[in-house]
């Protein structure tokens, strides 16, 4: 009966472990959709979601729930500076190590998973000039930089003290670390310790392959799912000039032809389509509960942080313009046009909730009406409702695009 009763308690433990570590993620979603509805600094928002989904972590590996909303914030407040920042943060926050298994990655038990997917997704990309030696190498320097959850350092031998490590919930363990020299990309490494990391997150920054690599992966992001390469080349170069530096990369972008050329013709992924349904349907109200928009970004498959692959969301418009996904943002459109999207209720009971939302002012028509094509003139001037009305809006394929 004791065992039973003891089983009981750890079942119950367990049970509201799990329910604080998801509602701590969701306090993290929601920050992120109000973040992105209503911040000032709507590029940085932006840059922050590209960013998270550069180097994605999935929320519901182990215990990462408690950790996305930290590991969000400091790539929003380095969105617009160097990459290489970055790419260090990412490269000692626990969330990473944990999600690709690097705390698991010692001397004489090399885990290759974080080095493979530093070298291919967060920096040099598929043909960026690296092979499986190079991961193999990278494992090496990578080993002993995990995550202590505890309040206790590890027992180090006196010489290995000094190499000790601890920030918040990152640790480097000299005990565990492979001291032999390594070759990356053809560069010595000479085996020091903490420094290898900091010596080859330099040359993985500063390297022409990271430069085009990302360079057009933002460029496939804002401009085209196929961006023009001469765009990407302009767009690296400036990479390299200004020794990465997004905003200046975003600006020779934002200064170019093809950014110009592209406008209106991007599709939005189901985040950007969510956001700017809200925002212009609800132009004049503060939206009170979030709930609603995550569960559409849920059924559309991109729902915040739950991504369970290390390559992010895909940002092209074949995987998100099907049939499937078309149905369901139709769905969204009329819950939203309608005003029964329950954006505004607070623990079940409406708040302030409009009869319809802001689309139905005339004055939003007259400013929007110069950018729709005729047929959805057309199928606006054939609504029998201001609700219909929002509806054939958010739902039409010029709002589909951005």
């Amino acid at each position: 009966a004791d065992a039973l009763t003891d089983d009981a308690a750890k079942a119950e433990a367990q049970k509201a472990y799990q329910q604080a570590l998801t509602k701590l993620a969701r306090e993290a979603s929601t920050r992120q959709l109000l973040n992105a509805l209503y911040s000032p600094h709507q590029l940085q928002e932006q840059m922050t979601w590209f960013w998270f989904n550069h180097f994605n972590v999935h929320q519901y590996k182990a215990n990462l729930r408690v950790m996305v909303g930290d590991y969000e914030q400091g790539l929003r407040e380095r969105s617009l500076g160097r990459f290489r920042d970055l790419l260090g943060y990412t490269a000692h926050h626990p969330a990473m190590l944990r999600y690709l298994d690097n705390e698991q990655n010692a001397a004489n038990r090399i885990n290759e998973n974080y080095a493979r997917e530093l070298l291919e997704l967060h920096t040099l990309g598929v043909g960026g000039g690296y092979g499986q030696r190079d991961v193999q190498e990278l494992a090496r320097v990578l080993t002993g930089l995990g995550v202590n959850l505890t309040d206790n350092r590890p027992k180090l031998k006196p010489a290995q003290e000094a190499q000790y490590r601890r920030v918040g919930l990152m640790e480097f363990n000299p005990a565990r670390h492979d001291f032999g020299e390594k070759t990356l990309l053809g560069i010595t490494v000479k085996g020091e310790g903490y420094g290898e990391l900091e010596q080859v997150l330099d040359l993985l920054a500063r390297h022409p392959s990271t430069a085009r690599f990302v360079s057009r992966k933002l460029a496939q992001y804002f401009v085209a799912d196929d961006p023009p390469p001469a765009l990407v080349e302009r767009m690296a170069e400036r990479w390299q000039q200004s020794d990465g530096r997004i905003a200046e990369v975003l600006r020779a972008m934002v200064a170019s032809p093809e950014f110009e050329a592209s406008l209106g013709r991007k599709f939005k992924d189901p985040t950007q389509y969510v956001v700017s349904a809200v925002r212009l349907a609800y132009a004049d109200k503060v939206v009170l509960n979030t709930g609603p928009m995550i569960g559409w970004l849920y059924r559309l498959g991109q729902a915040p942080y739950n991504r369970q692959t290390p390559d992010g969301y895909p940002l092209d418009e074949n995987a998100w313009a099907g049939p499937g996904q078309m149905t369901t943002r139709f769905e969204i459109a009329r819950a939203i046009g309608s005003g029964s999207a329950g954006l505004f209720k607070v623990d079940g009971e409406p708040k302030d909730r409009p009869a319809f939302p802001q689309l139905a002012n005339p004055l939003y028509y007259d400013g929007i009406a110069p950018r729709l094509a005729a047929a959805t003139q057309q199928a606006l001037a054939q609504a029998t409702s201001p609700q219909e009305w929002n509806t054939y809006l958010l739902a039409s394929p010029d709002f589909m695009h951005r």
